[in-house]
């Protein structure tokens, strides 16, 4: 990258989780049910080059007590759009902040990122209480 250019990013420390609101889930005690939320306008920046990264963010999870509110997810989802992160690292991230938020009884993350230099990257974590 030239000397004369300089890219700036956010650094993670700025995700806020504390925008993620919950909803009490009341078939809790009723059954088991799988619920899928797919992000596939997700955007990051790369640490190293400070170019945006693109991709699709999957969360699958089942719940215990609580759901999330899909407009608060999507806000908390915003605020990568200037941050700096690794795609190794996103993934993580968001599966910490909702676990901490949700407690569900298992949930994934999946982030399906876009090509660069010919490479294309898919990464997921998993929790199981």
């Amino acid at each position: 990258m030239s000397e004369k250019v300089k890219l700036r990013a956010d650094g993670p420390e700025t995700i806020d989780a504390s925008v993620l609101e919950t909803i009490d889930y009341q078939y809790q005690t009723s059954r088991d049910i799988d619920i899928r939320i797919d992000q596939p306008e997700f955007t990051s920046v790369c640490p190293m080059t400070g170019l945006p990264d693109f991709g699709t963010i999957t969360v699958n999870y089942c719940p215990d007590k609580k759901i999330v509110e899909l407009k608060s997810l999507k806000y908390y989802f915003l605020q990568y759009r200037n941050v700096g992160i690794f795609y190794e690292h996103v993934v993580n991230r968001i599966l910490e902040d909702l676990v901490k938020a949700l407690e569900p009884k298992r949930l994934e993350v999946a982030g399906d990122f876009t090509p660069r230099g010919g490479i294309s990257t898919q990464v997921s974590a998993k929790y199981v209480k």
